[in-house]
């Protein structure tokens, strides 16, 4: 046991003295260094949590799920069947969200009803 914890101490001691603080850290084969880099002092903006996830029935019988985000600027939308998500948004607070290719969804995540516009369904009420 004692030979065996003397060898380790040994070859751990070996592999750390090849180690010096001088010695760049190179990342990738372009030779960058980063071991002098500054970090950037600027605060960093997490992605907004999920405040409410809901299902909504819409005229037709068609279900989409909703999740509201704690920002309270975007939802994602996703339809019974469909495995893609859509993001929307909007400039502020209140105001209807909105995504590239017609979606438009007005509401909130405490209203139990909303007004959703998808590319060629138009413009539907849906409940919770």
């Amino acid at each position: 046991m004692t030979r065996t914890m003397t060898l380790l101490t040994l070859v751990t001691a070996a592999a750390l003295a090849g180690c010096q603080e001088n010695d760049p850290i190179v990342i990738g084969s372009d030779g960058q260094e980063v071991a002098n880099t500054p970090i950037s002092s600027t605060p960093v903006e997490l992605p907004p949590s999920i405040a409410a996830s809901k299902k909504y029935r819409c005229q037709g019988n068609g279900i989409v799920t909703i999740d509201w985000l704690s920002d309270n600027k975007s939802a994602n939308l996703r339809a019974e069947g469909d495995d893609s998500i859509i993001q929307l948004t909007a400039p502020e607070p209140g105001q209807p969200l909105t995504a590239e290719g017609g979606y438009s969804l007005t509401g909130t995540a405490a209203a139990s009803s909303i007004s959703l516009t998808r590319p060629g369904q138009g413009a539907s009420n849906c409940k919770a």
